[in-house]
């Protein structure tokens, strides 16, 4: 199963920038230690090193959606901004979303059609007599180029094939960011409160519950002890 995953700072600043950051490298690791195979399909950079405004991922497994479900919705970080240190906000939200209805469109050497021709030079001279020039289409798209680089035929068939998928895949990563931008639109202001996850500290430690619990446990400890000293 596959799934187009959007982690996005929304119109937040550059603190929730580096928070995207941040959630990524964690997102990735976690994805690889649950046997998710995947894709980073655009990357938006942020304001600064180091910072992104959003990252588009492709991801597949079988068990994708139960991964997912600990990460879609707002994720937090709490702590102090490493860019104005004298800021009082402490709670930074991103979003995690599903790009729902995206594909993401393969190439296939078999969509592409060629047309040999004679190589031409300056001037529409003929530079050779035989077909070595090579025009590839790529059917789906209608994209093609055209190759006379090589006095080989099958060199500037191969280097056409390699130069139709970068031309085709770029035209597709266009009207991917366009679709992404109409679905980005709607999460614009990443909502606040109820996250999913959380973190904290600049060395990004998830927050965990059972911590809370281990907290009262030994503030109950110290309420049994001291109470057995008062009865003797």
């Amino acid at each position: 199963m596959d799934k187009l995953i959007q982690i996005t700072s929304g119109r937040g600043p550059l603190e929730c920038q580096w928070v995207v950051a941040k959630v990524l490298k964690i997102f990735l690791e976690e994805a690889k230690n649950n046997r998710i195979d995947y894709e980073i399909i655009h990357r938006e950079n942020g304001d600064e090193n180091l910072t992104l405004k959003s990252v588009t991922l492709l991801l597949k497994s079988k068990n994708v959606n139960e991964f997912l479900k600990e990460w879609l919705g707002s994720i937090c970080w709490t702590g102090k901004s490493t860019f104005r240190k004298l800021h009082k906000r402490s709670n930074w939200f991103i979003g995690v979303f599903e790009l729902a209805g995206l594909e993401k469109i393969s190439f296939n050497e078999k969509d592409i059609q060629f047309q040999t021709t004679r190589s031409q030079g300056s001037g529409g001279q003929n530079v050779n007599k035989v077909n070595t020039a090579v025009r590839a289409t790529h059917i789906p798209t209608g994209q093609s180029v055209f190759v006379q680089d090589s006095r080989s035929q099958l060199e500037n068939k191969k280097l056409s094939v390699e130069r139709l998928k970068e031309k085709v895949l770029e035209q597709n990563i266009i009207q991917l960011q366009k679709r992404m931008q109409e679905t980005w639109n709607n999460h614009l202001q990443v909502q606040r409160g109820n996250p999913v996850r959380t973190f904290s500290g600049t060395d990004f430690k998830k927050n965990y519950q059972e911590k809370t619990f281990k907290k009262q446990r030994s503030q109950l400890k110290n309420e049994l002890k001291n109470y057995r000293n008062d009865l003797n």
